[in-house]
């Protein structure tokens, strides 16, 4: 299936995108682009490890506290030398990433749909 074809409904509905809650960032020097590595609470989820090429808008301390909505289901990834456990999403404007997050706070692990 081509990018540019439609999504079907169950395709959608098989994404998993929920909200989290940053409890650390610190940069990831091993990683290939300047980024975070980021560990986020997804409430009875648990907590998933990820990397983010966010350095560019945002600080570490900025992050922590802040919830964000992650791409929970799909495989593990080998970043260098972590393994990604989760997806955080954003809206691209070419490298700099501005990260999605819910408008009010919600509770960690609240699907998105």
């Amino acid at each position: 299936m081509s990018k540019d074809q439609p999504l079907s409904w169950a395709e959608f509905e098989r994404v998993e995108m929920r909200v989290g809650t940053v409890v650390s960032a610190e940069p990831f020097p091993e990683a290939r682009n300047p980024s975070y590595r980021l560990v986020i609470d997804f409430g009875e989820l648990g907590e998933r490890k990820t990397s983010a090429q966010i350095t560019d808008k945002y600080s570490p301390e900025e992050l922590v506290g802040r919830q964000v909505v992650a791409v929970v289901n799909f495989p593990p990834k080998q970043i260098a030398s972590m393994m990604s456990e989760c997806l955080v999403l954003g809206g691209m404007e070419g490298k700099l990433i501005t990260l999605l997050r819910p408008d009010e706070v919600v509770a960690n692990g609240t699907r998105v749909g």
